[in-house]
């Protein structure tokens, strides 16, 4: 399928500059590339870095997956489908900065097929941002330049993408989102081909564009134990979401995905308090008062 071939060229080109400049801005620490395959088909490479200058851990990987039967998670919105053989590819990353000021960031991109005689296709994915002490410059930054990504496809993309990244990384238990959103999409066909894979690539390339910015001014801000404490415990909301909630995870693990690259996008250090609530009128209280509930940010007024 030439489709699957230009979608698999893409998201390794992806990968390969993203692995690199982030090399580039943490300074210190270089990817470990971990090449692997899955007994039922297909493989991928996963890169992980570790103990840097400014990223505490980073995972980029990519996939490319194919078997005779789709996972419950990929037919959930798709019961027609149940049953059928697919292949997937895609590339993911979660980047986990040391210093407390820098925002964690997570980010998707992949390419669906699914039936054997007549296959189905679709694409999904985008990038959310989830900070600790956060800045509106920053977010607002992050927004104008998701916007900017939408644009060029309608002018109603980006209001209808950045309300399904609030609602699907929103942790209902909590009543809280997971950090100030940012893009989602899923299903994406209705455009044709040429046209979704347009978008695809416009999403995937404003990822750096978007968070390296934000990294390069936070990166070297003063902090202390207690900034490093509220950090980790929050990093529990990002355990939470990826092992109740995301949909990445449970069909890597319901498809016999590589668990260890699975799971590399869960933090290396992260801490839980018991009933614990923010001091009122704290920086930390700012977080939860004025960023984990969706707003529009690129709002002037």
């Amino acid at each position: 399928m030439n489709e699957l071939i230009q979608v698999k060229d893409y998201l390794q080109s992806l990968q390969s500059r993203i692995v690199s400049e982030l090399e580039d801005l943490d300074g210190k620490a270089s990817f470990r590339r971990d090449a692997w395959d899955r007994p039922a088909g297909g493989g991928g490479l996963s890169c992980v870095l570790s103990d840097g200058n400014v990223f505490e851990k980073a995972g980029v990987g990519y996939s490319h997956v194919f078997g005779d039967k789709l996972p419950p998670s990929a037919t959930k919105n798709r019961p027609d489908l149940a049953g059928s053989g697919f292949q997937a590819v895609g590339v993911s990353l979660v980047i986990h900065p040391e210093n407390p000021y820098v925002p964690t960031t997570h980010a998707n991109f992949r390419f669906f097929t699914a039936g054997d005689d007549d296959p189905v296709w679709w694409f999904g994915g985008g990038f959310d941002l989830t900070p600790y002490y956060a800045f509106e410059e920053d977010v607002i930054h992050w927004h104008e330049v998701a916007k900017a990504a939408c644009d060029p496809f309608g002018e109603d993309l980006y209001g209808r993408y950045k309300k399904w990244c609030d609602d699907y990384f929103f942790l209902k238990h909590r009543d809280e989102t997971r950090g100030v959103g940012g893009l989602f999409f899923d299903d994406l066909n209705e455009p044709g081909f040429e046209r979704s894979f347009e978008f695809l690539q416009s999403a995937g390339d404003s990822f750096l564009p978007a968070y390296k910015p934000i990294v390069r001014k936070r990166k070297d801000h003063p902090y202390g134990q207690r900034q490093r404490d509220f950090q980790l415990y929050r990093r529990g909301r990002y355990v939470e979401f990826n092992l109740i909630y995301d949909r990445g995870t449970v069909f890597g693990l319901q498809s016999g995905g590589r668990t260890e690259s699975i799971l590399m996008s869960l933090p290396p250090l992260v801490a839980w308090k018991y009933d614990w609530h923010p001091e009122p009128g704290s920086p930390e209280e700012e977080l939860y008062r004025k960023y984990l509930k969706p707003r529009d940010w690129l709002d002037r007024e």
